[in-house]
């Protein structure tokens, strides 16, 4: 009876440190984060234009300008924490992270493990040559050059619509793709959306810019699982953001595009 009474008292005393702990983060990332004025997001630090240090050697980027809109709708302070493509879903699990702003993309396998806001931004392959070359289709593609990178994905959307006369010069990766495409070999180029951004950021004299897509995949944010409170905030702070043309400057000043339609 007496350690059946000791156990039993043990029991008791830990009930408080227990609901303190998990149950009360289960109750409530949202609560959190305002009780305590800061809001820790995961972001990526080595996928320009999207995540990366800057010469100041603090993280800039689209994924970062979009953490810091969400912190300062909400109110709180934001703290960064670079992650990888591997360690970043391992983060929320662990409540290491409140948020993942990351070029996180939703399918399937990633929804029975954490949840995901609306989409933030575009992630895209595309076609993109001098404001001086007119591109409104396929057919204006007829008659030119272009560079793309053997067998990635915006090498396979473009065989599916390359008209008749398109020269197409497949390189053996990104850094040669867009080295022709720099220097003068190819009229256009074709690569995805974070590939593009570098390039148009170190390259301003080629007045490059977005032509016509080839494949959309948009950007979500990660939230653990059962946070609904947290992710319907940032969903209604997407939504604002959207609708007050936010999300379209921060696409156009990092991607060379607007935002456009994403999806819920």
């Amino acid at each position: 009876m007496a350690r059946f009474k000791t156990a039993l008292w043990c029991l008791l005393c830990s009930l408080p440190l227990f609901l303190e702990g998990g149950w009360a983060h289960a109750q409530g990332a949202l609560d959190g984060v305002l009780k305590s004025h800061q809001i820790r997001i995961a972001i990526p630090t080595d996928y320009p234009p999207y995540g990366f240090v800057g010469v100041d050697l603090q993280p800039q980027g689209l994924d970062i300008d979009m953490a810091n809109l969400i912190g300062a709708k909400l109110g709180v302070k934001v703290e960064l924490i670079p992650v990888t493509s591997a360690n970043r879903i391992p983060y929320l699990q662990t409540h290491k992270a409140d948020l993942v702003i990351s070029t996180l993309g939703k399918n399937a396998e990633r929804e029975r493990v954490i949840d995901f806001t609306a989409a933030y931004s575009p992630f895209f392959q595309a076609i993109f040559a001098a404001k001086s070359i007119p591109i409104k289709s396929p057919a204006d593609l007829s008659g030119k050059t272009i560079a793309v990178t053997r067998g990635a994905m915006e090498d396979q959307e473009l065989t599916k619509i390359a008209p008749p006369g398109l020269e197409v010069r497949r390189f053996e990766d990104n850094n040669a793709t867009v080295s022709a495409f720099v220097s003068g070999q190819t009229q256009l180029l074709a690569t995805g959306a974070s590939v593009a951004g570098v390039m148009m950021q170190r390259n301003p004299q080629l007045g490059a810019e977005y032509k016509l897509l080839l494949k959309d995949s948009p950007n979500f944010i990660g939230v653990a699982k059962g946070e609904d409170a947290l992710r319907l905030r940032v969903n209604s702070i997407i939504a604002e953001a959207h609708k007050h043309g936010e999300l379209d400057k921060m696409a156009q000043k990092w991607l060379g595009r607007p935002a456009g339609n994403l999806p819920d």
